[in-house]
């Protein structure tokens, strides 16, 4: 683990009986570290993101998220389709219920690569959100050249989400464009989801969590875009939070 790594995150894992052997905080120091390890004890390697199990494993999320809201709209009643004039031409279509897009967080890309597969073929968006500080929307910025970004050394808030784009997650997530874009968020709107997140939905999730919720809220760039895309119908999004590593300690930090 990066020796910068959050009090809380050292305790708990330690807390599970691992032993935290600490690194420099880039990817490049993380995986030096990992390598002496590996030839000085003979342990094996599990890739956090950037391999095809890890992948399908948290595509899983993607599938529970639809389920979910499939059984919301089945209590609630709704119709399966929804009669609206269309805002564009002028002519009747049927409105498909259920999501119509998924906001993720990304830094390695091993849980949205897996989020973009489990909705391959619904007609559901998948959209990567990064934070921006320091050069750590490096995926956006690789999707949109079409060269996948290999280093990040940032220290944003969002302290998840501070890893280069895996070699695999390219391959789903630019290669076969199963993620329609990437959207990022400042330190300041980050924060302000948070906060959000934390006092009305009563919920404890840590800065990485709140991205794609700043996103939605804040970026014009995706506002202006489901406005343009969805029209007066607008979009049903899921919003994925994912990793609560938040202390009262690092609270107070974050708005001191």
């Amino acid at each position: 683990m990066p020796s910068i790594s959050a009090p809380q995150k050292i305790a708990a894992t330690r807390g599970y009986g691992a032993s935290v052997v600490f690194s420099g905080s880039t990817s490049v120091e993380r995986e030096a570290v990992a390598r002496r390890v590996i030839s000085e004890t003979g342990a094996r390697f599990v890739p956090p993101y950037d391999h095809p199990d890890i992948m399908l494993g948290q595509g899983t999320l993607g599938l529970e998220l639809q389920e979910q809201v499939r059984e919301m709209l089945a209590r609630e009643s709704q119709p399966v389709t929804d009669e609206h004039i269309s805002s564009d031409v002028g002519t009747t279509t049927a409105k498909r219920v259920g999501l119509d897009a998924i906001l993720a967080p990304c830094g390695g890309g091993g849980m949205l690569s897996g989020v973009a597969l489990s909705c391959d073929g619904t007609g559901i968006r998948v959209f990567g959100t990064e934070p921006e500080f320091e050069g750590a929307d490096d995926a956006k910025r690789g999707y949109e050249s079409g060269q996948r970004v290999e280093h990040v050394s940032s220290l944003t808030i969002a302290d998840g989400l501070r890893t280069p784009l895996g070699v695999h997650p390219w391959s789903v997530i630019y290669e076969r464009k199963l993620v329609s874009a990437f959207y990022s968020a400042t330190e300041d709107e980050i924060k302000s989801a948070l906060k959000l997140v934390l006092e009305r939905f009563k919920l404890v999730i840590e800065p990485s969590a709140a991205v794609p919720l700043a996103v939605a809220l804040y970026n014009e760039d995706f506002r202006h875009m489901v406005q343009e895309t969805a029209g007066r119908t607008g979009w049903d999004v899921g919003i994925v939070f994912s990793g609560g590593n938040l202390s009262v300690e690092a609270l107070g930090k974050l708005y001191s």
